[in-house]
């Protein structure tokens, strides 16, 4: 038989066009211990059937509203290719989606992920998951699922995307945003942990133009350390002894607060916002200075230090600073409510 025919002859494997059954089998096998540490008494079954089965019947709502979110990582994920820090990238795909449901009351109940790359690496995407183990025990959160697909053409060898999906649970009643907020209540500001896991757009256009380098040293550490420190989660929040007295919660993320406040406020009022007290953290400032980025579009790019606010009454700001802390979570008087008709939005004095 000439080489020619052995060649048209030969038998097509589903690992000849570049997936290897085998290793998405491993890399299986080796999730369900860690996926395992993250669940909780409601979690039925494991890791591996065509759904995951949570069963909250036994909590104690009187009237449950389930609250879900979804979301990615962005851009962000270019630095976790340059830097091999993968790990961090996992608790940030936590984040963004816990850090959502947080903000209308609910406690996060289970966590799905869906995992995509060009080649499984055993060993990276192993990293890849535990983050995201780590990122759901530390919300009190089960990953009880997910998906993983190894996808060779579509994407590069060591690229890959990642996508969570959260679920939690609020009483009706409890629901934020609430409809008693009016003027002169109180914006608190919780600080962020840096950049959390927007803007990275912008960032890596200025890697890409030499404007900035990760290997840049500020306050004894590197661009490449703060760059990639995980978005903070923001899950305790949940557990403040006044947790009642909070109107509204506003995940700050993608639009920063000028986008993000106004999603939480009734008709008829805005925000007015002391940059005095919101103070730039110098990782803000040097970006600001070296890509000559307004104030203006800073604030709707970044979160510029503040993660998270929450609206209070007046009488009620001091105690939610005071068990904000006991918490350890950073947090002080940035702005309040103000009445304005027309279009609602976030006022900034002192710029």
């Amino acid at each position: 038989m000439s080489n020619k025919n052995s060649v048209k002859n030969q038998k097509v494997t589903y690992k000849k066009s570049g997936v290897s059954i085998k290793g998405a089998d491993k890399l299986i096998e080796r999730i369900k211990p860690i996926s395992k540490k993250t669940f909780d008494k409601n979690v039925l079954g494991n890791i591996g059937g065509f759904g995951a089965l949570y069963d909250f019947s036994s909590l104690k709502y009187k009237n449950p509203v389930l609250v879900s979110g979804t979301d990615g990582v962005g851009t962000k994920l270019k630095i976790a290719l340059k830097t091999g820090n993968l790990k961090g990238i996992g608790i940030d795909l936590v984040a963004m989606c816990v850090n959502d449901i947080i903000s209308q009351g609910a406690k996060p109940l289970f966590f799905l992920d869906y995992f995509a790359t060009g080649k499984i690496n055993l060993k990276k995407n192993i990293e890849i998951l535990k983050g995201i183990a780590k990122g759901c025990k530390k919300s009190q959160c089960a990953l009880i699922g997910g998906e993983t697909a190894e996808m060779p053409g579509l994407y590069k060898k060591d690229d890959f995307d990642l996508a969570g999906f959260c679920v939690g649970v609020v009483d009706k009643k409890d629901i934020l945003p609430k409809k008693n907020i009016r003027k002169d209540d109180i914006i608190i500001g919780l600080k962020s942990s840096g950049f959390h896991s927007n803007g990275y757009s912008l960032i890596n256009y200025l890697l890409e133009k030499k404007k900035i380098s990760l290997k840049k040293r500020i306050n004894n550490t590197t661009y490449e350390k703060i760059l990639s420190k995980p978005t903070k989660l923001y899950t305790d929040i949940l557990k403040l002894k006044n947790f009642k007295d909070i109107k509204a919660i506003a995940n700050i993320t993608g639009g920063g607060m000028t986008e993000n406040i106004p999603r939480v406020l009734p008709k008829n009022t805005s925000v007015e916002i002391d940059l005095k007290k919101v103070e730039l953290p110098v990782i803000f400032k040097e970006i600001q200075t070296i890509g000559n980025i307004d104030y203006e579009e800073m604030l709707k790019v970044f979160n510029c230090g503040i993660g998270m606010i929450v609206v209070v009454s007046n009488v009620n700001a001091d105690k939610t600073i005071k068990n904000l802390k006991s918490l350890k979570l950073n947090s002080k008087i940035i702005g309040r409510i103000i009445s304005k008709k027309g279009q609602q939005k976030v006022i900034y004095k002192n710029k």
